[in-house]
């Protein structure tokens, strides 16, 4: 979907509808197949990730989020901006806006972000994804307001089976 890496020059390139056309087709198919009630989808317009950026993350987002209210679907999963609002205008709330069913948000938070952001109505839920990675017990150490495992990003990824995924502690509470 995103402008720097789509050079296609048929209907799944070129403008912003053309490059959300196949996603969006998907949806459909999968929604006809299962039901809506049973889709999500997880994007990420600001990542750039393997040199993959828009030069326009926001109207792709908007876009995509406004386009996918007509499938009825489950939930919408984006991945924001990893920087603080602070040092960044791009933000989640236009999608957040935009779409009518279960908004979920990630990206850098941590307890007190992700509650403040359910709170202020920036999201219906917070996913943790590595912070989960680096705290299997994350819940618990939440709701005990824990310190928490540092992750190490040099175990992403890996083909090791265990190394970053299942070695990280659990936290100690009879210590």
């Amino acid at each position: 979907m995103k402008d720097q890496v789509n050079d296609r020059k048929d209907q799944y390139g070129g403008t912003l509808e053309n490059r959300c056309r196949f996603a969006l087709e998907i949806v459909e198919a999968v929604a006809k197949e299962i039901g809506s009630q049973r889709v999500g989808i997880r994007l990420s317009p600001f990542t750039d990730f393997m040199e993959s950026s828009d030069s326009n993350p926001e109207a792709l987002g908007l876009y995509m989020a406004n386009a996918l209210n007509k499938y009825n679907i489950l939930y919408l999963h984006v991945i924001g901006p990893r920087w603080s609002e602070s040092e960044s205008p791009q933000s989640l709330l236009p999608m957040r806006k935009a779409f009518k069913a279960t908004f979920v948000a990630s990206g850098g938070y941590d307890r007190n972000g992700g509650n403040e952001a359910v709170a202020e109505d920036e999201a219906d839920l917070v996913a943790f994804g590595r912070l989960f990675l680096a705290n299997p017990d994350l819940p618990r150490r939440f709701e005990l307001d824990a310190g928490l495992n540092r992750y190490d990003r040099s175990t992403f990824y890996t083909q090791d089976p265990v190394v970053g995924y299942t070695d990280y502690p659990f936290l100690d509470v009879h210590a």
